[in-house]
């Protein structure tokens, strides 16, 4: 059961084999960190479209149903 884990459990004597992983891994999280921001930024845009749609849309209801009152009332 050992044998198939041995080449998992690989340490090399020389360090300096770590630098490329690391360098790998730090360029990785930077372009993680830096998507994730365009996509907080491109959803608080998105929310802000949101806002004026639903604004737009209570406003036109709003309207309408004054509409329909004035209506009902000359009736």
């Amino acid at each position: 059961m050992s044998i198939l884990y041995a080449g998992f459990l690989y340490f090399p004597e020389d360090k300096s084999s770590y630098i490329p992983a690391a360098l790998e891994f730090l360029a990785i999280f930077i372009l993680c960190v830096l998507v994730f921001m365009l996509v907080r930024r491109l959803s608080k845009k998105e929310e802000q479209k949101t806002k004026a749609l639903e604004e737009y849309v209570l406003n036109k209801q709003k309207q309408q149903n004054t509409q329909d009152q004035s209506v009902n009332l000359r009736k």
